[in-house]
């Protein structure tokens, strides 16, 4: 049953210049990060490694589904209602732009302490960035850093998408070519290494936020405000020509004059998801693939739910958002696993 839907606005940032919407801390508030160009108030050499729990603040207490204000509301009888996952994933702070694994073993995710803090901050605290969990049994286990850094060097980092032995994702550092740039890294004895900048098509011909590419590896979809676009940011498909990509095509069928991004393809190339704002805030949208191509998008969660990822046993992870009176308190990784 639809439950009344909260009167609260969709509060995103503007984008700063040529950063083409690449969202990184807390994705569906669009938390621009040109943290680099921020100015840093200590040096690299100051900055520790800290564990995730005693880097949030004791004033910041756990939102739970008994204490939400705007819980996520179903609009699909092919799930059950959503849940937060179990296990050592979810905390006070923010967890934010999950990606699980096909197999459903791993789980991605950008964790951030206390979302009241500014992204120039978040790059120095020692904590902020890119997480893993596994799946132990039923539940997750307790979650282990993605360092994507040496040791010394200041990146800021998230919306991690990995196939295989290869990983992409946003990140603020040094040597971008925007405030925000994609890049990539490869798994090498069961560590990320060899991380790079995935180059200027991708960042600069193509300016390319978050990303998804599909199970044979042939097709880039991912959400930016080209030009030539619907309105606001849209959805893009690229194909792989050689060792680079095509020309950008606008995915017509799924875009509207306002922001459509965020996109998950599943892994059998039938369902392509996304997220919209519906009635004033973030919501999840899937298309099918149909005869003639995508088709219209319908609604499947509303109320604060944003970046899904589908595993292949048909779970639906994404983002829930809690607010109270229009401010964010924190944010966790739900699950809809499908009915039956």
């Amino acid at each position: 049953m639809e439950q009344e839907h909260a009167p609260l606005k969709w509060r995103g940032a503007v984008p700063p210049q040529h950063s083409v919407g690449t969202p990184l801390c807390l994705g569906l508030t669009c938390l621009m990060v040109v943290a680099l160009s921020c100015g840093t108030p200590q040096s690299p050499a100051t900055i520790a490694t800290v564990p995730r729990q005693d880097a949030i603040p004791s004033d910041i207490r756990k939102v739970t589904p008994a204490t939400d204000e705007h819980p996520p509301i179903l609009h699909a009888p092919e799930f059950l209602q959503p849940e937060p996952v179990t296990g050592g994933v979810n905390t006070a702070g923010a967890e934010d732009s999950a990606f699980v694994t096909p197999d459903g073993e791993a789980l991605y995710f950008f964790f951030t302490p206390d979302v009241r803090i500014p992204p120039e901050r978040q790059l120095i605290d020692g904590v902020t960035g890119i997480y893993v969990s596994t799946k132990q049994g039923d539940t997750w286990a307790e979650v282990q850093r993605v360092p994507l850094q040496n040791q010394g060097e200041l990146a800021l980092d998230g919306c991690v998408f990995a196939q295989a032995d290869s990983m992409w994702f946003c990140s603020a550092r040094e040597d971008n070519y925007r405030g925000v740039d994609i890049w990539t890294a490869e798994r090498r004895e069961d560590q990320w290494r060899n991380w790079k900048n995935a180059g200027e098509q991708v960042n600069i011909d193509h300016l390319v936020g978050e990303m998804h590419i599909t199970a044979d590896g042939q097709s880039m979809y991912y959400h930016s405000d080209l030009p030539g676009g619907q309105g606001g940011m849209d959805i893009w498909v690229i194909e792989r020509e050689g060792d680079g990509w095509s020309t950008p095509q606008n995915v017509e069928p799924v875009n509207t004059p306002e922001m459509d991004g965020y996109p998950f393809v599943a892994e059998d190339g039938n369902e392509l998801w996304l997220t919209r704002t519906y009635m004033g805030t973030p919501a999840l949208y899937r298309s099918r693939m149909g005869p003639d191509g995508w088709q219209e998008p319908e609604l499947i969660v509303s109320q604060f739910a944003g970046e899904a990822s589908l595993d292949r046993a048909g779970n639906l992870y994404f983002t829930h958002h809690f607010f109270h009176s229009e401010e964010m308190l924190e944010a966790d990784i739900y699950v809809a696993r499908p009915e039956g």
